[in-house]
């Protein structure tokens, strides 16, 4: 059942490791990485909640999930073999712009069938070994390309804007391991019967403060992100901040339209359902978006700034097409794959410390290791040392991947798991759409040009989200 998820990571493996190296050898500036970045925040945005939702109301023969399984790993194999193949810039964001909504379509079922097929007492270790196959994927697609140059022989060098040989091989073995991993969940798993309740009489009416609080709020997304997205146009501000408006506006008029359709005594919603559970969502996960908030946006920066980080302070290169470059690029390969192989092996320890102490000191914990590894990429001298930063950034990879999934499904009705992962994922969406806005700006301005700084902040982040983890609410019997 968790298999799949290898190969889901090994995608996201490839993603985190090389598009930052790809979008610079095709030209791009580092102070605009995070913006070429935001084909990941944007999609997951929209895709997610839209796949959790129709998933969970899916009553096909084949099963809700595994259909949306098959259909997001197809798409995905596609677009590993032409992401690596890209020859100018704009055809290298189409390209992750493909593969990220598509990896996302296979990502929300693969999540649910844990919530689906486990009772609770369970779900935490399942979800611990999903971390186990994650960690495990993405052990393999990080230190994929330096084992092809330095175990087989494959070129590692970039020549005339083209990828290195070792990186585009990478990608097609990853796209046919993929698609192995996810025919083998498909194949081998097998869902619960779904019992279709029919619905019959009028629809239900929420409380009066929850009807004008659902009411209040669509009216607040909905003339805030007008107002903003009117600004931004006039006064042309970035394109994401742009984005990031009209997503409000959308989803102000979702709730509206949603209301009135309560109001007219209507019980099929369809998608505006989505925006309704957002609105009534428990208050476990509320809590958890403030730690998610400062998580990801952590995260969010050691992925784009990592390898020119690590490149600039530690083999003083700036070039992408260097060989210095690339071999910092590598070496940092080899730090994601050691963070995901911590990961891997520390999730299975987690569900035992979890009983012994909590979920909520737990998660804290783990993300205090996090913190203190990023800031191992500031303090550290020698490159060479830089897998003691692996290793804080593993314990906390670990507890990200599985603790608030268990939070999640034990906090939400067990018909509702897919629409919330997919809302959850509006929460690990934000930030990043937030640093995509920030962080080139921050680098550039204030942190002078060095990558670096950007790690800092991360560190700094990571330790407000352990602090905020010890207020989320225990889950209610």
């Amino acid at each position: 059942m968790c298999f799949a998820l290898f190969g889901i990571q090994i995608v996201w493996g490839l993603q985190n490791a090389n598009t930052s190296r790809i979008f610079q050898l095709l030209g791009a500036d580092v102070g605009a990485l995070p913006v070429l970045w935001i084909a990941g925040p944007i999609t997951g945005l929209i895709v997610q909640p839209i796949i959790g939702h129709l998933s969970d109301h899916s009553r096909s023969r084949f099963g809700r999930r595994r259909p949306f399984l098959l259909a997001g790993g197809l798409l995905t194999a596609i677009a590993l073999l032409i992401m690596p193949n890209a020859s100018t810039l704009w055809a290298a964001i189409a390209a992750l712009w493909l593969l990220t909504a598509s990896i996302n379509i296979a990502m929300d079922p693969s999540r649910a069938l844990v919530a689906d097929n486990l009772p609770d007492a369970q779900r935490a270790k399942g979800y611990a070994v999903q971390v186990f196959f994650i960690g495990a994927g993405a052990v393999f697609a990080s230190a994929l390309p330096w084992m092809l140059v330095n175990w087989f022989g494959v070129s590692g060098d970039a020549l005339r804007g083209a990828l290195p040989p070792s990186v585009r091989y990478a990608f097609y073995i990853g796209s046919a391991c993929l698609l192995v991993s996810v025919c083998w969940t498909i194949i081998f798993t097998r869902e619960r019967p779904v019992t279709v309740v029919p619905f019959t009489g009028t629809a239900p009416v929420m409380p009066g403060n929850h009807a004008v609080r659902f009411t209040r709020s669509g009216w607040a997304f909905a003339g805030g992100g007008g107002a903003v997205l009117i600004l931004a146009i006039f006064l042309g501000w970035q394109w994401e901040v742009v984005l990031l408006a009209a997503a409000a506006l959308l989803i102000g008029a979702a709730q509206i339209a949603a209301e009135r359709k309560r109001a007219r005594g209507d019980g099929a919603l369809g998608l505006f359902q989505i925006v309704e559970d957002f609105v009534h969502m428990p208050g476990a996960l509320r809590r958890l978006a403030v730690v998610q908030f400062f998580t990801w946006f952590g995260l969010f920066a050691m992925w784009i700034y990592a390898a020119p980080a690590v490149a600039d302070a530690h083999f003083g290169a700036a070039d992408p097409a260097s060989g210095s470059f690339n071999a910092a690029a590598d070496w940092v390969g080899v730090l994601f794959a050691g963070y995901n192989g911590v990961a891997a092996l520390a999730a299975l320890l987690l569900p035992a410390i979890s009983r012994r102490i909590g979920e909520r000191p737990t998660y804290a914990s783990c993300l205090v290791c996090g913190a203190i590894g990023m800031a191992g990429f500031v303090l550290i001298p020698d490159p060479r040392w830089l897998w003691l930063s692996s290793l804080g950034i593993g314990i906390a990879w670990a507890a990200i991947l599985s603790l608030p999934y268990a939070i999640i499904v034990n906090a939400v009705p067990a018909a509702k798991v897919g629409v919330y992962l997919g809302i959850h994922n509006v929460f690990l969406v934000v930030p990043q759409l937030v640093a995509a806005i920030a962080l080139g700006p921050l680098v550039l301005h204030l942190f002078g040009g060095q990558p670096l700084m950007a790690l800092a902040l991360a560190a700094a982040f990571l330790a407000l989200g352990a602090g905020a983890a010890l207020f989320i609410p225990p889950p209610r019997n």
